[in-house]
């Protein structure tokens, strides 16, 4: 047998500490600050320094994250029928945080043109080719926990490291970047988004890399994937089963993006105080990393499943984003204490959707007996781009039909006043109740007993391969 097989006990770690920690800080690490980044500040400086019409800013998320979203399954078949000496998904964290640097580096390079078509194209290409190198790496990475760990207690602690460290991330990425900003063009650089890429781009390196050494001969629940790409997905969503996870992460995707992409307007033509953005960014973020850290291993422990945890997180964030659309603007105190509270509650969701990954994976497996995980991991991302698409074009091109104006503090129209104010409270509280109705009636949980038999009888053959080497 080869030399990848280990043998462990019932009780030992199926995956190493490194495994572990680069899974976490990969996605979530240096290209976690660089998605915060872009999600908070790329709208603002398109509108704001760029001098953009927010209609075509609207025009250019919509497209780009649209193929952002068409791609992801393309990529889930390619990862599923990779085969090389290294792995299937490993080849993939080699070469992700070089396209991932020089893309979202070059997003911020202004190379002064006139024209706002440009412009418009010149963005557009660049953020293209950061989503494509996000879905590059994200399938893979997501695809290779559930073949490299068998056991949901292991799978569920390696995600919730990886939401710390997502918490981590954004709250460097939503709180901070102002500050680093105007510390490199105090040094001198022109803008200082480009300094704080590469660096990020560093640590993306540390991590991708890491992972890839990390996961050497780890991937061994794995069989023979459906090859064709249409078969694939047609394998996946014929079963009525794993549609109530679907929605659930499109609306996961959209309710935690838009409690970060709407804060920058709601606070600076909302609230009309612009010197508390960074305050209020913090905030959020700190809230978000407490959610992640302490909250979401609580909360875990208390409800003893994901499903129900989740239900917990969507639930308790509706009641006070309702709270804070009535009387939000009542004190700046009151709004910060609320908004805590409700990032606590509310960001882990963001992880708490990718255990439903690793249950339909698993539902595929026992339905199929083929391996489905980057088709699955796929299917999610797709789901997640979509929800993103609808937020970041869904922002811009609300503000657009809503009569917004760029850079008008204290002058904006009751239309676009109201509309900022749904964007930030009024919206998730919609996609969070769908997403509790999604998980309370999703059908795969009937499956559990059937789906764990499945598992012990791999580990059992895994034991006796073992036993055998």
């Amino acid at each position: 047998m080869g030399n990848n097989r280990v043998t462990k006990s019932k009780n030992t770690s199926e995956v190493g500490t490194g495994f572990k920690w680069f899974h976490a800080t990969s996605v979530n690490g240096g290209a976690m600050v660089m998605a915060a980044v872009l999600a908070s500040y790329l709208s603002v400086y398109m509108t704001d320094t760029l001098k953009l019409p927010a209609a075509i800013c609207s025009l250019i998320m919509f497209i780009a994250t649209l193929w952002d979203a068409i791609n992801d399954p393309m990529m889930g078949v390619i990862a599923d029928n990779t085969h090389t000496k290294v792995g299937r998904y490993r080849p993939y964290f080699l070469v992700a945080p070089v396209l991932l640097t020089f893309f979202a580096t070059m997003v911020w390079i202004d190379w002064g043109f006139t024209s706002n078509t440009a412009k418009a194209i010149y963005i557009l290409i660049m953020y293209i080719g950061y989503g494509m190198t996000v879905t590059m790496y994200t399938m893979p990475q997501m695809a290779i926990l559930p073949a490299a760990v068998k056991k949901d207690s292991e799978r569920n602690k390696i995600i919730t490291i990886g939401a710390g460290s997502c918490a981590f991330a954004f709250t460097i990425g939503n709180t901070f970047t102002q500050n680093i900003t105007d510390f490199f063009n105090k040094l001198g650089f022109a803008n200082g988004y480009i300094p704080f890429m590469l660096i990020c781009g560093a640590l993306a390196f540390i991590s991708f890399w890491g992972l890839y050494k990390a996961s050497e001969g780890h991937e061994r629940y794995l069989s023979e994937p459906e090859k064709h790409p249409l078969k694939g997905l047609g394998m996946v969503l014929k079963h009525k089963e794993v549609y109530p996870n679907i929605i659930a992460w499109i609306m996961a995707s959209m309710g935690y993006g838009l409690m970060f992409s709407s804060s920058v307007y709601y606070m600076m033509y909302y609230y009309e105080r612009p010197d508390l953005i960074s305050t209020y960014m913090g905030v959020i973020s700190i809230g978000a990393l407490v959610s992640m850290v302490v909250a979401m291993p609580i909360v875990l422990k208390v409800f003893k499943s994901g499903q129900r945890a989740l239900c917990f997180s969507q639930i308790s964030t509706i009641a006070i984003y309702i709270i804070l659309f009535f009387f939000g603007k009542t004190n700046f105190v009151f709004l910060c204490v609320l908004t805590f509270i409700a990032s606590v509650t509310g960001a882990m969701q963001n992880a708490l959707v990718n255990i439903l990954v690793n249950d339909t994976i698993d539902f595929i497996m026992y339905k199929e007996g083929k391996s489905a995980n980057g088709l699955v991991s796929s299917i999610k991302g797709f789901a997640q781009k979509c929800g993103n698409t609808v937020t970041t074009s869904g922002i811009l091109a609300i503000l657009a039909v809503s009569g917004y104006v760029a850079g008008a503090i204290g002058q904006q129209p009751d239309s676009a006043m109201f509309a900022l104010n749904f964007i930030k409270f009024g919206a998730p509280s919609i996609t969070g109740l769908i997403v509790v109705l999604c998980v309370v009636f999703g059908p795969i949980k009937k499956y559990k007993a059937q789906i764990e038999e499945m598992k012990a009888q791999q580990g059992e053959q895994e034991d006796a391969e073992n036993k055998a080497c």
